[in-house]
């Protein structure tokens, strides 16, 4: 009899352990799988490779527009140089934890001289200067105002905005040393009616 009664505690005890839920036991590992695979993946991604910026201000009308929201490739210029007419977001050599955005338009060891509302370019190719076309994104009529010549170092760039009469940029503060380029424009994520990929 003490047998039995042994025998039918021991049946209760075990109906009365607690089970593990497939279910959560799933959700738990699902969970950290996540968080993982950010920690892997998303997060280098998102420090190392591509940046988030919002455009502040009217420089570089028409082609940005304050509040947009955009992509910036950060690794691009690991593997390549800076170009002529890349639209680039960098710390302001004056302020390094402020980020400007302008359009690079001279490159390290030439000469940009800015006269009568026009630029020209001074390099090994052009000795004798070559004036910039910028009708590509610069509305008809619009002239760089300023009166000045600069020779950059071989670490430097020369930048202007876009909407050249309201833009503080290398005409103002100087050069910008390439250490403090964060990268190029990559998508223009928003608004969404504007959503652009710009070519590499």
């Amino acid at each position: 009899m003490k047998q039995n009664f042994d025998l039918e505690n021991d049946f209760y005890a075990k109906k009365q352990e607690p089970k593990k839920s497939p279910k959560l036991w799933g959700f738990i590992k699902e969970f950290f799988g996540v968080i993982l695979i950010s920690l892997v993946i998303v997060v280098p991604i998102r420090y190392y490779l591509v940046q988030p910026f919002v455009v502040r201000g009217a420089s570089m009308e028409p082609g940005f527009f304050d509040g947009e929201y955009l992509v910036i490739n950060e690794i691009g210029y690991k593997i390549n140089d800076p170009e002529r007419g890349d639209v680039i977001v960098f710390r302001y050599p004056k302020e390094p934890s402020e980020y400007y955005i302008k359009r690079i338009i001279g490159l390290p060891e030439e000469r940009v001289e800015i006269r009568g509302g026009k630029i020209t370019i001074f390099n090994a190719q052009h000795p004798t200067g070559l004036v910039l076309d910028e009708n590509e994104y610069l509305p008809n009529g619009r002239i760089t105002r300023g009166d000045l010549s600069k020779t950059l170092k071989s670490d430097e760039y020369f930048v202007l905005g876009d909407n050249r009469e309201a833009s503080s940029d290398s005409r103002v503060w100087g050069t910008l040393p390439e250490e403090l380029i964060i990268g190029k424009t990559w998508i223009r994520a928003y608004p969404f009616n504007r959503f652009t990929v710009f070519s590499e």
